[in-house]
Parts: structure tokens; C-alpha cells; sequence
């Protein structure tokens, strides 16, 4: 009669037989083979589909998270909501030389991830307009007055305090900077100036003011700070595993023996203003110098900065270099262009005993003016008559020295430093005349391209100034174009072309320019990049506590994930060490009735038992 016994997965003292007729033993071993294996395919079938959906669910989670974050960022122009009491404040005023302005930002409390800077952004009041003002004239005005600055600035403030919530006033950073205008004074002059502010204020306002908070910002700090806020705007701070993300590797100033790091790329910046050209990138690897000279003066054109929340971690210290040439905007390029060009006339009219440029009939020809537009120049008395012949090609040649280059390497305008641009993997904005230029009049403002650019400005220059007064008047141009864009953007063109590729170095190839006159449609001011860098170490504390307290939403996710997966790993070992032990459980059973059978059967017989070995 066959057996089946039923003992599989059990312990010893729960096994039982019964014995059915025609029931092969082999049935005991393939069932138990399928209910183990059958367990097991369950576990591990559970577990990976548990952290499949976590990966999943999470992962989308976070792209959401960065997509919406982005989002805000384009189309955030709600009213700020006053009455919520975990929005933080501060205040900016840019007190420039021709007037000052007042910005207000806001941000929530930190996320807890020192991995992220602030989410600042500009306060809107009930109409959703920006919270801005400004007024006039600019501070230097009162340098023999100091004593009068405080009430000049008054308004100012008391605009802000009516925006900003009574119960925050005290918490609220306020900052002074002061640029252009006040950089010109004299030292006794800037310093009454501050201590006059310095006094006053923390009598009138409750505003968090202390004396590290008003000061004359240098050129460099000013470009770090706009290079700040860009690329905060733009999101290039924040971290990411996007493959489609571009990224570069970056040797951390302070640590050249510690491994290289990978992040985001940062982009660039390209200001020419009126007055003076700007340039500010970041310098991803460590620079080498040509001479001692050169060292030393890249000192003061290279900035290191930690924007993280922690000065011991490095992932967000970055190494800029800002250059500021004066003389090399539009408006100072043109007057330096009619100077040379008035002199030069002068003498060779002397020398040669011409007249030309001094009648209308006889006017200097000048390619970088329009075909026919006709100009003057009035120096010391004295009228010089200008005619354009609309050459493009030979407008650049002729300001070519006017860039001042030198045979040193590695130099830009006027010889001065300049480290080395990865053409391959690198990213520039160009900000005012180089949108004007691109944008006003050739519409072409966007992705730039050297060889359409070109070729759009030697046709404009190429046209008669009748002609384009006549698209002026038709409206074909930008509604902010005026008749002087018109005259001088043939000039422009060729300057900013020669700035950019001569000056600067950039190849004609180079396609990763954008000129854009707002970013996100937001006009980006370098005010955000000083508050962002200022408040830089507020999220520490906020961290410290959310930390403490263990209720930060983030890391309340980060651990839900976690645990998941510590419990699944160890939902799998018990599983498989119960498995193990049931097993060893049923060898000694099995050994045990072994040694049961072997006895019985030498009873019967009627002969002593034999001894067998036990099991090892």
C-alpha cells in the first residue's frame, strides 16, 4: 500500500500520514517543490514590483515637482498672498546714479533639502504688479549733503512697509546697494552717506538693518549678481539626474586633490550697455596664467562664492569671472568713433589742404552710416558733415583697433584677462544692445547666428536712408525703435559683431548666443542675485529644525520610500530563513523515522539493532 505524507513546510510534531491506495510517494516531493518555489516567486515577485511602482510613482513625482516649479517661474504673476505666515520677505534698493528702486521678494520656508537654495521671487502686491518703485534723482546727488539722504530714501521704505506684513518687519532683511553713481565719490563722501542711512533708519523702520547691510558694491559684485540671478531664474542651480540636461564637469575652487563633480551647466552673460560691456561666465576648471602679472590681475576679475546653505558642502561653490570694460557700450563706442574720426579729418584736412566734412557738399564718407543718412559732428565750435555709404565690412575694419587687443594670450578688450571659453559646451544670454542690435530693427533677436546676422546687417546698412525712413514710418520696425536706432544701428551691428567675435573671441561658428531682452518674459534684475546671495545661509536653521523635529515633507517622502524598501529586503530574508528552517526541520524528521523503520525491521526479525549513524 503506497503513502503520502503530508509534512511539507511543517514542524515535526504537526506531521501526519494518511495512506490512500495507488497514491505514488512522488507526489510528496513535486507538491512541496511547487509550494516552495511557487512562495518564493511570490516574494521576489512582490518586492520588485513594490519598488518598480515606488521608482515610478516617486521618480514622476519629482519631475512633476521640477515642472511645476518651472512653470511657476514662467507664469507665477499672482498676487502674493500676505496672510500666509510661513512666506518670508526682503528688500533691495538699487540706489543707481541717475535714481533708486525698491524691490521686495518673497519665498516659503526652505523645503528642507540643502541641496536647493530659496524659491525667491518677487512680491506682487493686489493688482499683481511687481512691488517697485522708484525715484529720482540718484543718491550721489547728496554727497554735499549726507545728512538729507535718509528722507530721500524715506519713501522708499514706507512704500515697502505697506506691502510687507506688520508682524514681519523685524525678520526682514533689508539691503542698500549702492553702484555707479556712488562708486565715483570720494571715500569721506560714501561713508557719510552709509553712516547717515545707518542712523536713521532703524529709527523709523523695524526692518532687520544692520551695518554690513548698506554699501557701495564694486562692478565685480554687481556682475556676480546678475550672473546670480539669471541662471537662478533660468534654474541652473538646482540639481538633476535629466539626461537631457546638459552638464559639465567642474574641479571645486578649494579642493583640486578631491574628484571633479558633474552639474548643471550655467549660462553666461553678455551685458553692453550705453556706457560700458559686461561679461560673466562660469570657469568650470581650475585656470592656469601665463605670467605672475596676469595672476595677480585675475584676482580681482575671478569670484568664488558658496550659494549653498552650508559652507562645508561644495556642490553649489562656483568660480565666475566678471570683466567691465568702460568706453565699450553703444553710445560711449559711437562718441569714441566720431572723436577719432573728427581728429583725424582735422589733421589731414591740415596737412593734405582739403576740406572735407567741413560743407554738406563735401561731407566725410562714412561706412558705418546708413547708404545717404546724413549726420553731424560738433566739437569746439566746429561742424563736421557726415555722409553714409552703408559699407558693413569696412565699418568693422575701420573699428577693429578700437578693441584694443594685445598679441598676450588669453586677453579680451584692452588686453585685460580673460580665462579660457569651452565653445563646446557652454551657453551665453546677451542682454541690451545685443537684443537692440538683433532685435529692433533686423527682428532676428533669439538664437544668434553669425553668418544670418551678417548678412541681415550689410543689407540693412546697404539701404537708403529714404527707404528705411519709409518702413520706420509704415511701423515695420520694433514700436521702441526711434529714428536714432535707425542711424546708428549699422555702427551697432558692426560693434557689437566686432565685441563679440574679435573682443570677446567667440568663433563665427559659435550657435549657443541668445539675445533676449527679459528671460521667462520677466526683466531679471540683478537685485534677485544679491538677495538669493545675501540670504544664502538663512534655510541652515530651518533645516536644523525641520531636522529635528522630523516633519519636513520632503524627508517625511524620502523616508516613506526608504522604509519601503528596508521592509521589503527584510520581508524577504525572514521569508527565506523561515523557509530554511522548516527545511532542516523535515531532515531531521525525515532521519528520525528513518532510524524509527530501521529498528522496527530488526525486531521483527529477531536480531539486536544495529547501531546507525546519527546525522552529521
Amino acid at each position: 500500500m503506497g503513502r503520502i505524507s503530508i509534512s511539507c513546510l511543517l514542524p515535526a510534531s504537526w506531521h501526519f500520514s494518511i495512506s490512500p491506495v495507488g497514491c505514488p510517494r512522488i507526489l510528496n516531493t513535486t507538491l512541496r517543490q511547487i509550494v516552495v518555489i511557487g512562495i518564493l516567486a511570490a516574494a521576489v515577485s512582490l518586492l520588485y514590483y513594490s519598488l518598480v511602482v515606488i521608482r515610478h510613482k516617486y521618480g514622476r513625482a519629482y519631475r512633476d515637482k521640477r515642472f511645476h516649479r518651472y512653470l511657476a517661474r514662467v507664469t507665477d504673476t499672482e498676487a502674493t498672498d500676505t496672510n500666509n505666515p510661513n512666506l518670508n520677505y526682503g528688500i533691495v534698493v538699487d540706489c543707481g546714479s541717475s535714481g533708486s528702486r525698491i524691490f521686495v521678494y518673497c519665498w516659503p520656508r526652505h523645503n528642507g533639502n540643502p541641496h536647493d537654495l530659496l524659491d525667491i521671487k518677487q512680491m506682487r502686491d493686489k493688482t499683481r504688479k511687481p512691488v517697485v518703485m522708484k525715484i529720482k534723482p540718484g543718491i550721489s546727488e547728496f554727497a554735499s549733503s549726507p545728512e538729507k539722504v535718509s528722507d530721500y530714501i524715506s519713501p522708499l521704505l514706507s512704500f515697502a512697509a505697506e506691502h510687507v506684513p506688520r508682524a514681519k518687519h523685524k525678520e526682514t532683511p533689508l539691503y542698500i546697494l549702492c553702484t555707479a553713481g556712488m562708486r565715483i565719490l570720494p571715500e569721506s563722501q560714501q561713508k557719510a552717506i552709509l553712516e547717515d542711512l545707518l542712523t536713521d533708519i532703524p529709527v523709523h523702520f523695524d526692518f532687520l538693518f544692520s551695518d554690513s547691510h548698506a554699501e557701495v558694491i564694486s562692478g565685480k559684485q554687481e556682475g556676480v549678481y546678475a550672473w546670480i540671478g539669471i541662471n537662478f531664474v533660468l534654474g541652473r542651480f538646482e540639481h538633476t539626474d535629466d539626461e537631457d540636461e546638459a552638464i559639465v564637469e567642474v574641479h571645486v575652487p578649494g579642493s583640486e586633490n578631491k574628484e571633479a563633480i558633474f552639474r548643471k551647466r550655467t549660462v553666461g552673460i553678455l551685458d553692453m550697455g550705453g556706457v560700458s560691456t559686461q561679461i560673466a561666465y562660469e570657469v568650470p576648471k581650475t585656470v592656469s596664467f601665463a605670467s605672475s602679472q596676469q595672476e595677480e590681475v585675475a584676482k580681482n576679475l575671478l569670484a568664488e562664492f558658496n550659494l549653498g546653505c552650508d559652507a562645508h558642502q561644495t556642490e553649489h561653490v562656483y568660480r565666475v569671472y566678471v570683466a567691465t570694460f568702460l568706453g565699450f557700450g553703444g553710445n560711449a563706442a559711437r562718441q569714441r568713433y566720431e572723436d577719432s574720426l573728427f581728429t583725424s579729418t582735422v589733421l589731414k584736412n591740415r596737412l593734405l589742404g582739403k576740406q572735407t566734412g567741413l560743407t554738406s557738399d563735401s561731407p566725410y564718407l562714412d561706412p558705418c552710416l546708413p547708404l545717404d543718412a546724413q549726420d553731424e559732428i560738433q566739437q569746439n565750435g566746429q561742424i563736421m558733415y557726415l555722409r553714409g555709404t552703408g559699407d558693413f565690412n569696412l565699418c568693422r575694419e575701420i573699428i577693429q583697433p578700437f578693441m584694443n587687443k594685445t598679441n598676450e594670450t588669453q586677453t579680451s578688450l584692452n588686453g585685460v584677462y580673460q580665462p579660457a571659453v569651452h565653445f563646446q559646451n557652454s551657453e551665453f544670454y546677451g542682454f541690451s544692445e545685443f537684443y537692440y542690435c538683433t532685435e529692433d530693427v533686423l527682428r532676428m533677436g533669439g538664437d544668434y547666428n553669425a553668418a544670418k546676422f551678417t548678412k541681415a546687417a550689410k543689407d540693412y546698412c546697404a539701404t537708403k536712408w529714404s527707404v528705411l525712413r519709409e518702413r520706420f514710418d509704415r511701423g515695420l520696425y520694433a514700436s521702441h525703435a526711434d529714428l536714432h536706432r535707425l542711424k546708428y544701428q549699422c555702427f551697432k551691428s558692426a560693434w557689437m559683431y566686432e565685441v563679440f567675435h574679435s573682443g570677446f573671441s567667440f568663433p563665427a561658428s559659435y550657435s549657443n548666443l541668445k539675445t533676449a531682452l527679459q528671460v521667462y518674459d520677466k526683466e531679471v534684475q540683478w537685485t534677485l542675485g544679491a538677495i538669493l546671495y545675501r540670504t544664502r545661509f538663512l534655510p541652515l536653521r530651518d533645516i536644523q529644525q525641520e531636522n529635528f523635529r522630523g516633519s519636513h515633507s520632503h524627508w517625511r517622502s524620502f523616508s516613506f520610500v526608504y522604509n519601503h524598501y528596508l521592509f521589503f529586503v527584510c520581508f524577504l530574508i525572514v521569508l527565506l530563513s523561515i523557509l530554511l528552517y522548516l527545511l532542516r526541520l523535515r531532515r531531521i524528521h525525515r532521519r528520525m523515522l528513518h532510524n524509527s523503520s530501521a529498528t522496527s525491521l530488526w525486531i521483527e526479525e529477531g536480531l539486536p539493532p544495529q547501531k546507525i549513524a546519527g546525522p552529521l
